[in-house]
């Protein structure tokens, strides 16, 4: 039996659809009359950090090696009967698929023929098929994705980080896993990972533009087999507060240096509330937004461009806030952040800058539910996170100054930081 729900927003004016598919998948709707383009992706609740796990009803503890998640992506593509690539060219959809540090995702666009090319994403996930051959075959394309991303300097610089951050969380291990730990991966370890993980209770379809609820279930319907209600559940390593050290620096050949610096937090299994998450982002939007003092700072004394950000880093048994770009001066740089930080925990955030981040956040929360992309990759990543999209919307809305100075206490320890570089070799070699 399938349960349909209708979820509006007032103040938005908008509405989607929450099904509990009979099969076990959570699914969800945005209908968007009108739109020529349709996005959908579905994704499970498990990435490169879930490489140790047990069942409620066993003792074992169960280690597979790093790097399993993002193999079993790339070989979820291929079937018995077909590369699922090609079988999206015939129906013009554009197909891909990642893995992140606690999702893997597979998702598709397209302007026609939707509903085949849906059949082929709930297909592609229930068509597991591994053989000794296929899978050593795998090994060395992977193996070869590996060495190129330990020649990018913005990749290295992130897992640099990471590793000086933390000491015994699996955060700190290339997604990808190294050349050694996927010599270790078999058709055996494969299926076991995805029997763990690829039960459709621990996994969401979420769809948006030019279609409707009826449509996907009854999709859904024929496509979908029922999963018993059976999810490992993860066992991590206990991590200390403190950061492993305060500078990690590497080179490449490359012009301008760049760095992220890394405001380590609490270890904490339960992710943050949508009130939270709204309190950080105003928090952050105030510090480095390129309306913001410290943004102008940085720009007037020409050490970042164009490509500095932020963003909030959180998941299972991790959560950081991190500042990234390119620098003239990478160490003057992030100084000047934390001495800005500083001085912010002392005043707290005024009025007017409060107000200015808070319209600045909710108007880009609501332009982004004009992109069907954007609104279920938003709609999934929220879903595991145990948060809802208009939710977001309101707590947003309802948040204030208080709240956010009293948020702003718990963050951004300055004394529990770290900084990653990546240098030119040229300064290398001058020292």
């Amino acid at each position: 039996m399938n349960n349909l729900k209708e979820i509006k927003n007032e103040r938005i004016g908008d509405k989607y659809f929450e099904i509990d598919h009979s099969s076990g998948l959570k699914i969800y709707v945005y209908p968007q009359k009108g739109r020529s383009s349709t996005y959908a992706v579905i994704g499970t609740k498990y990435g490169a950090i879930n490489t140790k796990f047990k069942y409620k009803d066993s003792e074992e503890i169960i280690t597979v090696p790093d790097g399993i998640a993002h193999y079993l992506e790339h070989k979820l593509f291929e079937s018995e009967d077909g590369d699922a690539f090609s079988k999206y060219a015939k129906t013009g959809a554009s197909a891909n698929a990642y893995t992140s540090f606690d999702t893997t995702c597979y998702l598709f666009s397209c302007t026609e023929n939707f509903e085949e090319s849906l059949r082929i994403l709930l297909g592609l996930i229930q068509s597991p098929y591994f053989t000794d051959e296929n899978v050593q075959k795998e090994r060395g394309i992977i193996g070869q994705e590996i060495k190129m991303y330990e020649d990018e300097p913005s990749w290295k610089v992130m897992f640099n980080l990471l590793g000086a951050m933390y000491k015994n969380h699996p955060v700190k291990v290339d997604i990808a896993g190294t050349i050694e730990s996927i010599s270790h991966i078999n058709p055996e370890n494969l299926y076991e990972c995805y029997n763990a993980f690829y039960n459709l209770n621990n996994m969401v379809l979420c769809v948006a533009g030019n279609v409707n609820p009826e449509q996907i279930i009854k999709i859904a319907d024929q496509c979908l087999k029922p999963s018993e209600k059976r999810v490992p559940e993860t066992i991590f390593p206990d991590e200390p507060y403190e950061i492993v050290k305060e500078r990690v620096e590497q080179h490449f050949e490359i012009n301008m240096p760049s760095f992220q610096l890394g405001f380590k937090e609490k270890a904490s299994t339960k992710k943050l509330t949508a009130k939270q998450i709204c309190e950080t982002d105003i928090i952050l939007n105030t510090i480095a937004s390129g309306s913001s003092k410290l943004y102008k700072k940085l720009l007037d004394e020409n050490l970042i461009n164009d490509t500095f950000g932020y963003e909030y880093f959180e998941g299972t048994g991790y959560a950081a806030v991190i500042f990234s770009g390119e620098s003239k001066d990478p160490d003057k740089a992030a100084e000047i952040i934390k001495e800005y930080v500083k001085e912010l925990h002392e005043t707290g955030i005024s009025n007017e800058d409060f107000e200015r981040a808070k319209k600045d956040i909710y108007g880009r929360n609501v332009s982004m539910l004009n992109s069907p992309e954007n609104i279920a990759n938003a709609m999934l990543s929220l879903y595991f996170a145990d948060r809802e999209l208009y939710n977001m919307v309101e707590c947003l809305a309802n948040t204030t100054l208080e709240d956010v100075n009293n948020r702003l206490k718990e963050q951004l320890d300055v004394s529990n930081c770290a900084l990653s570089v990546v240098l030119p070799i040229k300064d290398k070699e001058g020292k």
